[in-house]
């Protein structure tokens, strides 16, 4: 059975920095583009960074500069280093693995992430 268990969410005030992290069980994560999206309050889920087998990254443009992601294969996790928060980055955050051979896509239960003073 596949899973996702994510963890490092919690409230922050504006301008500070969170960790989070997700480990991947029961595949081969070396297979997988690991990533993580988010999804506010009436808003549509949108991609925050992804990282490649080769460890080749994308970001969506709102985290550029500030958010860090990288994986360790040997621990089989991804984490998401967020710096200089901002209330727009509250939302709830996914921890994505998607195998690009076989198309398959597994999802985290999701972290909550809340930036407020």
């Amino acid at each position: 059975q596949v899973q996702l268990v994510e963890s490092g969410g919690g409230l922050v005030q504006p301008g500070g920095s969170l960790t989070l992290s997700c480990t991947l069980s029961g595949t081969i994560f070396s297979a997988h583009t690991m990533g993580w999206y988010r999804q506010a309050p009436g808003k549509q889920r949108e991609l925050v960074a992804s990282i490649s087998q080769s460890s080749t990254t994308n970001y969506g443009d709102s985290v550029k500069g500030r958010f860090t992601i990288s994986r360790d294969n040997a621990k089989k996790t991804v984490y998401l280093q967020m710096n200089s928060l901002k209330p727009d980055d509250t939302a709830v955050y996914y921890c994505n693995a998607r195998n690009p051979f076989t198309g398959n896509n597994f999802w985290g239960q999701g972290t909550q992430v809340t930036v407020s003073s």
